[in-house]
């Protein structure tokens, strides 16, 4: 019976993928080692490394169905390690004792690691789908609010006017900086592992370098330019990618259950009947989407540190840090998967209430653009002087309740350089966005730059 969130039948979906799931499946995996396997055997047939008949039967009985999993698990907790069950599985298989060629002068920790790296590509081609999902709906809204105002927040306190296309905006540039590395740490991660022993190639002496050659070129990975098995930068960089992108993932989590605050209520997670509801207040709509991603990037964060911890590894093959990776590293992605699609969902959906926001940017009375105030009196008083009177000005917007704007023009000292009317264009919310716009335009334009390259 499962016993975590992520394997729960109830749960599993709310955190992570089923997708993802199958990445990291035994299924999944144990078909890594075999086809890994398989490869081997055909490089080394070519080669003459091993015989071209032991080649054909190996590779002919490298088949997820041909393992008997309750076996493999009995054998796995007697050896400590599922590749030597899934050898003597296919030994035992082949035909005329040509299967004992099987595994030629290889080492446990080059299967496991080649695994890895091919269940971490095809789990980052999962991870990238839902950013290119997520930048596309960032890219809509930041296109649909370009210029629509809101409160710029600054400790939690209402600072200047933005806008809401900047805010997404923003996030959006997150997401094409993430892509960024994405495509850059496949370089250095997709790389395979089969180097022997301790990591010399001892075994198949002269040929060893050809034997790893061909056997990346089958498995379409990169060919390591020197042993890996106790420097674990490659699989701790992954780790520290999610990372970031859940990062930023939480960062939208936060904000959308900031904005969604009744005393607020500037947008909404997407709506679906019955979600959010409460057992016991019928009026609430909580966030939800926003909980969940929130979890998993604080549980992502987590895991990072314990599987950089794997990087402090004894001599060429170590002592218990390695398998810290084998715990985390699923669950990495695991719980990613799930903060990605819950995201994917949120931003894909949702609702912006823009008379809410120009709403809640006239609860100051205008002391939201008192900088706009401070600026433009500035070159009249002095900046000292403009900041030292706005000040003041507002501390009796707060306590006594007119407007700014009426407090200003009453004021004398501003009656000589300033009319009523030219106060109230300075104090309007949407006359001070800065270069919001602008700075919008030029995310896009890296957005739609991109979509023009990729046709």
């Amino acid at each position: 019976m499962p016993a975590t969130l992520l394997d729960s039948a109830v749960f599993r979906d709310i955190f992570t993928t089923a997708e993802m799931r199958d990445v990291f499946s035994d299924e999944r995996r144990t078909g890594c080692y075999l086809e890994i396997e398989a490869a081997l055997a055909r490089v080394q047939g070519r080669l003459g490394i091993i015989p071209p008949e032991a080649a054909r039967e190996i590779d002919a009985k490298c088949r997820v169905q041909n393992i008997d999993f309750a076996r493999l698990k009995q054998q796995t907790e007697r050896i400590g390690y599922p590749i030597l069950g899934v050898v003597q599985q296919i030994v035992a298989l082949c035909k005329d004792g040509l299967g004992e060629w099987c595994h030629w002068g290889a080492t446990t920790q080059d299967i496991t690691d080649t695994a890895t790296v091919m269940q971490i590509r095809a789990a980052l081609d999962l991870v990238e789908a839902d950013m290119e999902a997520i930048a596309a709906s960032l890219a809509d809204l930041s296109r649909r609010y370009r210029d629509t105002p809101m409160a710029g927040r600054s400790n939690l306190q209402q600072a200047v006017p933005i806008t809401f296309g900047y805010k997404m905006a923003t996030l959006l540039a997150a997401m094409q900086r993430h892509r960024e590395r994405l495509v850059e740490l496949r370089k250095r991660v997709l790389v395979g592992e089969f180097a022997g022993a301790a990591g010399t190639l001892s075994s198949l002496g002269k040929d060893g370098l050809k034997v790893q050659e061909g056997l990346m070129r089958e498995l379409n990975l990169g060919q390591p330019e020197i042993a890996w098995h106790t420097v674990r930068d490659r699989i701790g960089e992954v780790g520290c990618f999610l990372g970031l992108v859940t990062g930023t993932l939480g960062k939208i989590s936060m904000d959308v259950k900031l904005l969604m605050q009744t005393e607020v209520a500037e947008v909404l997670e997407p709506f679906h009947e019955g979600r959010g509801s409460s057992s016991t207040m019928p009026q609430k709509r909580n966030p939800v989407a926003s909980l969940y991603i929130h979890a998993n990037a604080a549980v992502v964060r987590q895991h990072v540190a314990a599987l950089l911890e794997a990087a402090v590894a004894d001599h060429e093959r170590s002592t218990g840090p390695w398998e810290i990776e084998w715990i985390v590293l699923p669950e990495i992605f695991l719980l990613a998967a799930g903060a990605l699609r819950q995201a994917r969902d949120l931003v894909g959906g949702l609702q912006v209430d823009a008379e809410r926001m120009r709403a809640n940017l006239d609860l100051t009375r205008g002391m939201v653009v008192s900088e706009a105030v401070m600026m433009g009196l500035g070159p009249h008083l002095g900046r000292q002087r403009a900041h030292d009177l706005v000040y003041d000005i507002c501390r009796k917007v707060t306590m006594t309740g007119p407007s700014l704007l009426d407090l200003l023009a009453e004021e004398p000292e501003i009656a000589p350089y300033l009319s009523r009317a030219e106060l109230a264009k300075m104090v309007d919310p949407a006359a001070y966005l800065g270069l919001a716009g602008e700075m919008v335009d030029r995310v896009l334009a890296i957005e739609d730059g991109r979509k023009h390259n990729a046709t």
